[in-house]
């Protein structure tokens, strides 16, 4: 089962040591703008570039609004990956709450 946590618990894990933020969105929708510190790696290559993601540190994911973010999570709990945390609502519910993004690098 996928855990899922809120936007609030996302800023507690950040504040207080290392968590991976991982963006699973296409590229057009990256472009609008993403969380500061994301890693973006689009869903469809998850497959092929997941080793490039630590299996044993705190991995929170997200997408537009969750769905393809569980996706991965679930995909990443089957390789192994020990925390893999979908962020509930995804950006939506990010910019809802009035938080901020950033330019893509």
């Amino acid at each position: 089962m996928v855990k899922q946590i809120d936007n609030a618990e996302l800023e507690r894990m950040r504040q207080s040591g290392a968590v991976v933020l991982l963006d699973v969105r296409t590229d057009p929708e990256v472009a609008r703008g993403i969380i500061a510190g994301a890693r973006h790696i689009p869903l469809h290559l998850v497959p092929a570039r997941y080793t490039e993601l630590a299996p044993h540190v705190a991995t929170v994911i997200y997408c537009q609004s969750g769905g393809r973010s569980a996706q991965a999570c679930a995909w990443l709990l089957d390789k192994g990956f020990a925390q893999v945390l979908n962020l509930q609502g995804g950006i939506t519910a990010w910019l809802r709450e009035g938080r901020p993004v950033t330019a893509p690098e």
